[in-house]
């Protein structure tokens, strides 16, 4: 162990030792918690600030080179976003994307066919075009050119000027080549774009060929085209980003402010109602989940009418259109039925042990007690947390959607009316798409990878601040001694950020690389299993399922001893990497007496945890099953996104929050384990309640008396 810590943080014999006084105590300013300390692993806190510049760098270039309306509309044949009040000409108002040549579209669904959806010729309007009933309809082009009509004009006429036409201009419509062209298929808006159906109006199509039109394609493959296109994956990705945007005021309700209030409670409730938290904890866990899973049933369409609908508006309610959020979504919900079905044998199982994590509890909220400014001191990290992730999300949104828009480079023949030229243009065919360049997928993985870093190193700031004030009151016999400070929490924050900054930097670095090894592995692996069409075997099943089972194991080792580390480094001042030999060493010394008790407290915080994040989930069900993001411009395409952030961020919450007991528990064990290391196997340090609990003498005959 490298000599014992007593005479680093504590008053007993064995800090005479060190030159202490008589009765124990350290002379000068030894204290309680060293403070003759120096700065540690000094290079990670330099790299973690050269990360922070290149985070700032990396989003910048988000910022200048992203428009978040990419990710929701698409882009006409001048590669306008629609929607967009700076495009030529203004198209504020006009946000649907409608394919003007139907023989286009179809040819783009051909199989082998070398012309692609993106080239055929598209505009912006403000709804979907329908065939007239008693005769044929007209969208035109933007007016320009000869044709002296405003944008509000040609919105009021319904985009129809055809009787303004000339006789060559209207020879050219016949052709489809335009400025205008005949409304043939009846479309609904799906997700901003005019989903075509296969099913032309008969009247519409027999005016146009009595007027002599060109052949119309009517196959089924005009509807496949454009519906390829929508729910594409790389679409469905897009649609499920801006749903986070659309939903930003869902993710501070849900993911801030509730988790909050929910936090605190909880830590409330733990200080003055510690002996029925266990119960309530495991039956409200199990309500949530339950409750969560018949939200997912009920948009997956398998229980109740409200299926999830990927039309914007009203639509012809005999037409059915499905989307791959669909498939999603009913995935999520057999994926959460298994978590209920676990959740629910789990607790039964833990049942018998739900005692001794009341003692556990019952400790911590003595803690809380004494140390009161344990349960507001986590809002601190909580508004520099909300703080970075504004920042985050915001640059995230321009990083996703920051490619370049070119015109692309097709080799197929098309001609269409140019209204500036006054003629049939046949070499300015291909149209407009959003390319990304790899650095652009780099970028993204980068702040990816700087947010779960960022969170890790927050957390660990906080935990180890709590672990310092924690560490206070249990070496001084559990009283308000002189030697604690009056504020422990600001102390303790103070070395940290006077000392230990580099050593959190390094611990929360190594979480975050083992998960993303994690992620990378999962990535390649479902790449290569794609990839290969050769059936699976059951003993590559069993390699790939082994190889997961031992990185989770690996990462909750990792995620269990830098907590533990933390605590040493709040306490003895040590670098990450030698707090780290120290902590594991005591607990591989008393894991017998320590152990049962630790991971049934561990277990009731994180079912705590998942109370407080299940409640965000399902409250951002309710908040998105309201009007507003059903309909119009915040329509979502799907709950899933925001949900699962919202999931996401009441979790971070609640792990700040938490870690006060969690930190607690876990730093009076440890230091219980140094204090019976150095008396001979019995701390003289230790709360009775602690003692007792951890010794297994009259336990159940304790709390039956207390109860």
């Amino acid at each position: 162990m490298g000599g014992p810590l007593g005479a680093i943080i504590g008053r007993y014999p064995a800090a005479a030792a060190s030159g202490g006084n008589e009765d124990g105590r350290i002379s000068g300013d030894g204290g309680i918690i060293r403070h003759n300390r120096k700065c540690r692993d000094l290079v990670f806190l330099t790299i973690f600030i050269a990360f922070w510049v290149a985070m700032i760098v990396n989003s910048s270039f988000g910022f200048n080179q992203g428009n978040p309306l990419r990710l929701m509309y698409g882009l006409d044949y001048k590669g306008n976003i629609c929607g967009n009040r700076h495009a030529d000409p203004d198209l504020r108002e006009l946000e649907v994307r409608y394919w003007l040549n139907p023989n286009q579209v179809y040819q783009s669904g051909l199989k082998n066919s070398q012309f692609d959806l993106a080239d055929a010729k598209s505009i912006c309007l403000m709804e979907c075009p329908i065939p007239s009933e008693d005769g044929i309809n007209w969208v035109c082009d933007y007016p320009e050119g000869d044709i002296r009509l405003s944008v509000d004009d040609w919105i009021d006429r319904d985009y129809d000027y055809y009787e303004y036409l000339t006789a060559e201009t209207r020879n050219s419509s016949l052709q489809l080549q335009g400025p205008c062209y005949p409304v043939i298929f009846p479309s609904v808006n799906v997700y901003w774009s005019c989903q075509f159906i296969a099913r032309a109006s008969n009247v519409s199509l027999k005016q146009w060929q009595q007027m002599g039109g060109v052949d119309i394609d009517e196959n089924i493959m005009i509807d496949k085209a454009i519906h390829r296109a929508i729910n594409s994956p790389s679409a469905v990705l897009k649609r499920y980003v801006a749903d986070i945007w659309k939903a930003g005021p869902v993710l501070v309700v849900c993911g801030g402010i509730v988790p909050l209030f929910l936090s605190i409670i909880w830590l409330l409730m733990i200080r003055h109602f510690v002996a029925g938290m266990t119960w309530i904890t495991v039956i409200l866990f199990n309500a949530l989940v339950i409750s969560v899973t018949m939200f997912y049933y009920r948009k997956a369409g398998w229980i109740g009418s409200d299926v999830l609908s990927v039309v914007i508006g009203e639509s012809d309610p005999y037409i059915h259109i499905s989307g791959r959020e669909i498939n999603h979504l009913r995935a999520v919900a057999v994926l959460m039925t298994i978590v209920m079905i676990i959740s629910f044998l789990s607790s039964i199982a833990i049942v018998r042990r739900l005692l001794i994590a009341t003692s556990v509890l019952k400790v911590a909220a003595k803690v809380i007690g004494e140390v009161q400014a344990l349960i507001i001191f986590p809002i601190l990290p909580y508004v520099i947390l909300a703080i970075f992730y504004m920042f985050w999300f915001s640059a995230a949104l321009h990083l996703f959607s920051s490619g370049q828009i070119l015109k692309n480079d097709c080799n197929v023949n098309c001609c269409s009316f140019d209204l500036k030229s006054n003629k049939v243009n046949c070499d300015n065919c291909c149209g407009y798409s959003i390319h990304y360049t790899p650095h652009i997928g780099i970028s993204i993985l980068f702040h990816l990878f700087g947010c779960y870093w960022a969170t890790q190193f927050i957390i660990a700031c906080s935990s180890t601040v709590i672990a310092g004030s924690v560490a206070s009151y249990y070496w001084a016999r559990g009283e308000i001694s002189q030697e604690i400070p009056l504020l422990p929490v600001f102390s303790s924050m103070k070395r940290l950020l006077r000392y230990s900054l580099g050593s959190v930097a390094l611990g929360s670095l190594v979480v975050s690389i083992v998960e993303w090894v994690r992620f990378i592995l999962e990535a390649l692996r479902r790449r290569i299993r794609h990839g290969d069409p050769a059936p699976v075997t059951c003993i590559e099943k069993l390699m790939s399922t082994s190889s997961q089972c031992c990185l989770g194991c690996i990462d909750w080792t990792i995620k269990s001893v830098n907590r533990n580390a933390y605590i040493m480094i709040a306490i003895a001042g040590k670098g990450f990497n030698r707090a780290s030999a120290i902590a594991t060493g005591l607990i591989m010394n008393n894991i017998l007496r320590i152990g049962k008790v630790n991971v049934i407290g561990d277990v009731i915080l994180y079912l705590g945890k998942l109370c407080v994040s299940l409640f965000c989930a399902l409250f951002a069900f309710l908040m998105l099953d309201t009007h507003k993001y059903k309909s119009a411009h915040n329509k979502i395409s799907s709950p899933l996104f925001p949900v699962l952030v919202s999931w996401g961020l009441g979790y971070v919450v609640a792990t700040l929050f938490f870690a006060v007991v969690e930190m607690s528990i876990d730093t009076i064990i440890l230091s219980f384990c140094q204090d019976a290391e150095e008396h001979q196997g019995t701390a003289q340090y230790a709360p009775p309640l602690l003692m007792a609990t951890l010794d297994g003498q009259g336990e159940m005959r304790r709390l039956a008396q207390s109860s």
